[in-house]
């Protein structure tokens, strides 16, 4: 069995994947107690030389998987979580000075995001919510289609007895995002559905022009939009992202059969795929001389 076998062997085998996890979990902890002034300067050292022990872990950890792909080790860079943990890494081991300081802590901050290519089923989740991006920019045109549209009414509607919510467009925009995230919605009804001079608005000091219960029309306004608004656009947004799931979910199952092929055996079947390809065509000019044959 070759090194790069071996090394292979390593990858897969569980205790790495649970030291490689472990090494996360610490390095995450540790940024979490740099933030405490205190302990830092009773336990500093400490602390900072476990980080750099964990960055140590991280790098054997590139090693091997470079490793694991014998003289091509090029391979490595062609998984993009491979990638980002590269970058991680390369990151941490920059020579800053204090003045790139936050640079330095901006690395450790984004070790903590390893854990999402520790764990599969994470890196499935991200997958999907990455690959629904397109069709969530269509979801998300239309829903500000919707919320210019309220908004414009509502301006017409409630501008002069409620100017605090709906003086302009803006404000009308603002207040509409308040109510799609159901945070005390049924106050702004309430002030349009009783009027601004019985139900108080949230700034006393902007008196309405005149003041107008509407009580129908405002209930007809909110609660239509809350349900478009809040009920039907998540439930597209859900909608797209399950069956970017399921789309993610599929090509991890392909990714993780051609990473149990070994590198060796695929260069094998591409040769003999390319053998017979020209053996095909070799038989196929020799009929092309020997029509008869």
């Amino acid at each position: 069995m070759t090194i790069a076998q071996h090394l292979d062997r390593w990858v897969e085998s569980p205790w790495f994947q649970r030291t490689i996890l472990g090494a996360i979990l610490v390095g995450a902890v540790t940024v979490g107690l740099e933030t405490y002034p205190g302990l830092m300067a009773r336990h500093g050292s400490l602390i900072l030389t476990i980080d750099w022990v964990v960055i140590g872990v991280f790098a054997a950890e590139a090693l091997v998987k470079m490793g694991r792909h014998g003289r091509r080790w090029w391979r490595y860079f062609a998984d993009p979580w491979n990638v980002f943990d590269f970058l991680i890494l390369a990151i941490c081991l920059l020579p800053v000075d204090a003045h790139y300081a936050a640079v330095l802590r901006l690395a450790r901050v984004l070790r903590a995001m390893r854990l999402v290519t520790a764990l599969p089923r994470l890196q499935v989740l991200v997958s999907a919510l990455l690959k629904s991006l397109p069709s969530m920019t269509y979801v998300g045109i239309l829903l500000g289609l919707l919320f210019y549209v309220y908004a414009v009414l509502g301006v017409a509607m409630f501008r002069d007895n409620d100017p605090v919510h709906f003086g302009d467009l803006k404000l009308a925009l603002l207040s509409l995002f308040r109510v799609v995230t159901l945070e005390d919605w049924t106050d702004i009804m309430y002030i349009q559905m009783y009027g601004s001079d019985v139900f108080a608005i949230d700034n006393p000091a902007a008196l309405p022009v005149q003041p107008e219960a509407q009580p129908v029309l405002a209930v007809a306004y909110f609660v239509s939009f809350v349900l478009v608004g809040t009920m039907i656009m998540l439930n597209l947004f859900i909608g797209v992202v399950i069956g970017s799931m399921q789309q993610a979910q599929e090509e991890a199952e392909v990714a993780q059969r051609r990473l149990r092929t070994p590198p060796e055996v695929a260069d094998e079947l591409a040769e003999l795929s390319g053998r017979l390809t020209a053996m095909q065509r070799e038989l196929r000019a020799r009929r092309n001389w020997y029509p008869g044959g």
